[in-house]
């Protein structure tokens, strides 16, 4: 597969959409002597859609750069692969937004700098005069931008309590219990150094592989395609240990025999589940050069088959 298909094929609509504003906002010069309040009026939402979709084009394609050659990239030198991928993507597009916002206040000839300046002295004073109010405000956003519960969801908090997120207002947050039904209400600052556990994201996906071996296996090696199976799916983060398990259905004529290989990945958002998807197609590689060791050869004419189901409370 070239590198079109995998990187530009996948994003090839936004490039298009980018590229379509990048001309409109090219051609508003045209008009810019004889219309002049009509493109003082168009200028800058044309530019705002511009650079906003040049930066989602920017950001879509770091994704795929990391989802295809990071993984890689990692395994070769031996490191572990989890959700730090994750957060590296977040920190890169938050570069990205930062980007987007200075290129948008140039464009307008806007001095974002200096109004962050002042922004900053008169912050300092009134820091020191309300210390606790900006904490609290700090916090509260701390936890949208993190967003480790939304309301609606149930968390169970450090002391054991588990209750469903009301509303997260600006000073606190509120958590109905389901027992009593009673109301908690935590300050946002004590929420974000606490350890809290949420119970309504946790979830696993059932995965089935259907593998077609040419050859009838015997118990000898059946056990050999077990122990390869279960070593290169258990090395995989976010699968669930000891979830492997193997099935061997030989057909009527005993002439070849078909394996379902079943386990669980675990997950908390759909970007790590995605991630784990991609380690495990890997780890299918894996499983294919190792029997090819041993002249055990399949193919797997059947989809991968994902499951998803809730983990429940």
């Amino acid at each position: 597969m070239s590198t079109y298909d995998t990187l530009i094929e996948p994003i090839s609509g936004s490039i298009r959409f980018a590229g379509t504003l990048v001309l409109i906002s090219l051609s508003l010069v045209w008009i810019e002597e004889k219309y002049t309040r009509v493109h003082a009026f168009f200028n800058p939402f044309v530019d705002l859609l511009t650079i906003a979709a040049v930066a989602w084009g920017f950001s879509r394609l770091f994704r795929q750069i990391v989802r295809i050659y990071g993984i890689d990239l990692l395994r070769r030198y031996g490191r572990q692969v989890d959700d730090i991928l994750l957060v590296f993507e977040t920190f890169i597009n938050l570069i990205i937004g930062f980007i987007a916002i200075l290129a948008f206040a140039q464009s307008q000839q806007f001095n974002l700098i200096g109004l962050l300046a002042s922004f900053g002295l008169s912050g300092l004073a009134v820091a020191f005069a309300a210390q606790k109010i900006l904490e609290q405000l700090l916090s509260t956003i701390v936890l949208y931008l993190d967003r480790p519960f939304v309301p609606g969801e149930y968390i169970r908090l450090a002391n054991g309590q588990l209750g469903r997120v009301e509303s997260i207002g600006l000073r606190s947050t509120k958590i109905r219990t389901p027992a009593k039904s009673t109301l908690l209400i935590i300050p946002n600052s004590n929420l974000i150094s606490m350890e809290i556990e949420n119970v309504t994201r946790a979830k696993k996906v059932m995965v089935m592989l259907y593998l077609d071996f040419k050859n009838s296996i015997d118990k000898k090696h059946s056990a050999l395609v077990k122990q390869v199976i279960s070593e290169s799916t258990n090395s995989v983060f976010g699968i669930d240990p000891g979830s492997t398990s193997v099935t061997f259905t030989p057909d009527r004529a005993d002439k070849f025999t078909q394996a379902r290989i079943t386990f669980f990945i675990l997950g908390s958002s759909e970007s790590s589940i995605a991630l784990r998807k991609r380690l495990l197609e890997l780890a299918n590689k894996a499983i294919a050069a190792k029997l090819q060791v041993h002249n055990i050869d399949f193919t797997a004419k059947e989809p991968t088959i994902y499951v998803e189901s809730p983990v429940t409370i």
